[in-house]
């Protein structure tokens, strides 16, 4: 197979990995506490460990769009604030 047409950066690849390895982490975590912890935050409806995972997730992309559109390329600070993001919702959603 050929992966030339890809811009495999360090940045890209430790992206990525950080997702794949939250996810290895949210499945073996799901392993031995099955259930999820349902409950009901800010939202007003039911959500999982696994739902607030991916509201962080999409939340975090949408931060991280605005910043590039609005602020610039530099994304250190925006990262800092996706981490804010991702601390509050899975506090309180």
């Amino acid at each position: 197979m050929d992966f030339s047409w890809m811009a495999w950066t360090l940045p890209t690849a430790l992206f990525f990995g950080t997702i794949i390895c939250l996810l290895v982490a949210m499945g073996v975590w799901e392993y031995f506490r099955p259930g999820g912890s349902p409950r009901i935050g800010l939202l007003r409806f039911e959500t999982t460990r696994g739902d607030r995972l991916f509201l962080s997730l999409l939340g975090s992309a949408f931060i991280s769009l605005a910043w590039l559109g609005i602020v610039g390329p530099n994304l250190w600070w925006a990262l800092a604030l996706c981490l804010v993001y991702a601390v509050f919702v899975f506090r309180f959603v």
